[in-house]
């Protein structure tokens, strides 16, 4: 598949700078599959739209304030995006800027004054594995959670100062999000469209939701820069799916994934051979889904993705399984989307595909 194949064109002003004041008064681009009808809504009518008695698996982490900045002993400053723990307490594989200054034994501070010491560096993707002096704090995920930001993606542009930045901390987060699984870089943005009074709809329409988790990393905004996509670096990120969500998968009601992380969780573990231990089943899912492609979900709500990215490659094999032309006829929609005046990306619009006639 030849990388070009990605590309739309999008102007800036269709990039959402910031979320509605209703997280479910997005606008919904709802596609049938089948018999390719369109329909405009929006998000709070999902329940209505849905066939009856959904299971709907979301991904439940939690965003990480896990942007840090910090200070060079000669000046200069730092910044550190905590991507995953190290082995050893205290350390994390971080990626930071500026990068070619800090190779290993590198030492500054991060926040209100922490140590910080740069243990190691990864030649594939350059992340610095650094060891934290955390101070009072318990451990590294304390200390951001303190006095880190949220990790915006590139295309949400904040100064430093920024008011909104205090809106971003509750909105850049699902309402369902489980403070105990902080582990994530990026949100897992379909989501962030639930309310729960949509929830309580949701589930008051007969359908049923199941959490299952996915550590988003920064990965996922990578673009695909090779020739070829099927020579893209995919990036690895770890999930955990619990027995009651194994066993719902295996179930007979119609299968919805909220969110590209939900569905890449799912199809990871399918094509691992659906495992089934006793307790949680915990893997590093490190699937390409490329055309032409099968699913076990029925139905994907999803946000419209950036240009050349590997989630467009995902939705695409989605909207026409078993096929190759699905890249055309996403790229049919979303330049419609684009005339209508849909917002896209984290804080944009929802996207709902449906398999029935």
């Amino acid at each position: 598949m030849d990388s070009r194949l990605l590309d739309y064109p999008l102007p800036q002003s269709a990039i959402a700078q910031e979320p509605l004041a209703n997280r479910d008064e997005a606008r919904l681009l709802c596609v049938h599959r089948r018999s390719r009808r369109v329909e405009h809504r929006h998000v709070r009518d999902l329940p209505g739209l849905l066939p009856a008695g959904t299971a709907l698996f979301r991904n439940n982490v939690s965003v990480l304030r896990a942007r840090l900045a910090g200070k060079r002993p000669g000046g200069g400053g730092v910044e550190c995006l905590l991507v995953r723990p190290g082995d050893a307490s205290g350390e994390w594989w971080c990626l930071v800027k500026p990068g070619r200054r800090l190779g290993a034994g590198a030492r500054f501070t991060v926040g209100n004054g922490h140590p910080a010491e740069i243990v190691a560096v990864d030649p594939g993707d350059g992340a610095r594995l650094i060891r934290f002096d955390t101070g009072p704090y318990a451990d590294v995920e304390a200390l951001a959670e303190s006095e880190g930001v949220i990790p915006l993606p590139p295309y949400i542009e904040r100064s430093a100062d920024d008011p909104r930045r205090d809106l971003d901390a509750v909105r850049y987060q699902t309402v369902y999000a489980d403070p105990a699984e902080r582990r994530a870089v990026a949100a897992p943005t379909a989501g962030l469209h639930f309310t729960q009074d949509l929830i309580a709809r949701t589930e008051a329409a007969g359908h049923r939701f199941h959490d299952l988790t996915l550590r988003v990393g920064p990965g996922t905004f990578r673009p695909v820069r090779t020739e070829n996509v099927l020579d893209h670096p995919m990036h690895t990120e770890r999930y955990r799916i619990g027995p009651d969500v194994r066993a719902a998968l295996r179930g007979a009601a119609p299968r919805l994934a909220v969110g590209t992380t939900a569905l890449r969780a799912i199809e990871d573990w399918w094509r691992r051979g659906a495992p089934d231990p006793e307790g949680p089943f915990e893997a590093d899912a490190d699937i390409f889904i490329t055309p032409p492609a099968d699913f076990h979900v029925d139905a994907l709500l999803t946000n419209f993705h950036l240009p050349r990215s590997t989630l467009l490659c995902l939705v695409s094999a989605f909207l026409l399984p078993q096929r190759t032309d699905g890249i055309e006829w996403l790229k049919a929609l979303y330049a419609e989307a684009v005339d209508l005046g849909y917002r896209f990306f984290s804080y944009g619009d929802a996207m709902l595909i449906l398999d029935d006639g």
